[in-house]
C-alpha cells in the first residue's frame, strides 16, 4: 500500500520523523551544554537550546540520568576504544601510562565527561556495555604491566575510578585559573604506580564498594531536575 499525503500511514511516518529530529536536537543540545557548563545545566535550558518543549524532552528522557547517558554514549564508546588501542601497544608499561593519560585528558576536554567517568547508569544498557568493555580491557592492561614487572603488584583495576575522581576534583578547582594542573597530578599518580616506587599502601576499595561510590555520585548529580 502506498502512503499518500494526508493518509494515516503518511501521518505516522511524519510523526516518527519529527520525533527522531527532536531526539537528535535534544541530544546535541545536551552534549554541547554539558560539555561547556557541566552536568547541572537546567533541563529547561537544554530544551530551549534544542528548540523543543520541556514536555517533549521529558517524554523522551524522563530523568537527567537518561539524558546524560544518551548525550555521552559516543564518548563512552571512545573511552572503551582507547583501552582496546592501548592493548595493541607491545610495551605494557607505556600502554598503561598512555591509557591513563588519555582518559584523564578526555576528562579535561569536556566538563560533563569529567564527571560522567565517575558515575554509573545501570538502566542505560549500551552505555554500560561500553563501560564494562573498557574495564575488562583495562584489567588486561594492568595484568600485562604487572607481569612485565613495571606496575606495582598491589595496583587493582578499582584504583582507576579513584584516579578519575581525583582528577575530576582538580579539574573542577583549577579549570579556569590553571587549566593544565591536572597533568601534574597524573604525572604524580603514574610515578606512584611504578613498581620501582612501590611502598606499602592501605587496602584498596572492593569492587562492590567502588560501584556503590559511583552509584551514589550518579544519584547525587541526577536528582536535580
Amino acid at each position: 500500500m502506498t502512503a499518500t499525503p494526508g493518509s494515516p500511514a503518511a501521518a505516522g511516518g511524519a510523526l516518527r520523523a519529527d520525533a527522531e529530529r527532536n531526539r537528535q536536537r535534544i541530544v546535541a543540545a545536551a552534549r554541547r551544554m554539558f560539555a561547556e557548563h557541566g552536568l547541572e545545566v537546567p533541563m529547561e535550558e537544554i530544551a530551549r537550546q534544542a528548540g523543543v518543549g520541556v514536555g517533549t524532552l521529558y517524554r523522551r528522557y524522563p530523568t537527567r540520568g537518561d539524558l546524560i547517558a544518551a548525550a555521552f554514549e559516543a564518548k563512552m564508546s571512545a573511552y572503551a576504544e582507547a583501552a582496546r588501542e592501548a592493548l595493541a601497544d607491545p610495551d605494557p608499561w607505556r600502554a598503561f601510562c598512555t591509557y591513563v593519560e588519555r582518559i584523564c585528558a578526555m576528562q579535561a576536554g569536556d566538563r560533563g565527561f569529567t564527571m560522567v567517568l565517575t558515575m554509573t547508569f545501570p538502566t542505560a544498557r549500551r552505555f554500560e556495555v561500553e563501560r564494562r568493555r573498557a574495564f575488562a580491557d583495562f584489567s588486561a592492561l594492568v595484568e600485562r604491566a604487572k607481569a612485565a614487572g613495571r606496575l606495582r603488584a598491589d595496583f587493582v583495576a578499582e584504583d582507576l575510578p579513584m584516579f578519575l575522581m581525583a582528577n575530576a576534583g582538580v579539574l573542577a578547582a583549577t579549570a579556569d585559573a590553571a587549566p593544565e594542573t591536572w597533568r601534574r597530578l597524573v604525572g604524580y599518580l603514574l610515578q606512584a604506580c611504578a613498581a620501582s616506587a612501590a611502598q606499602p599502601l592501605p587496602d584498596p576499595p572492593t569492587p562492590r564498594q567502588m560501584y556503590r561510590a559511583l552509584l551514589q555520585a550518579t544519584q547525587h548529580r541526577c536528582d536535580r531536575r
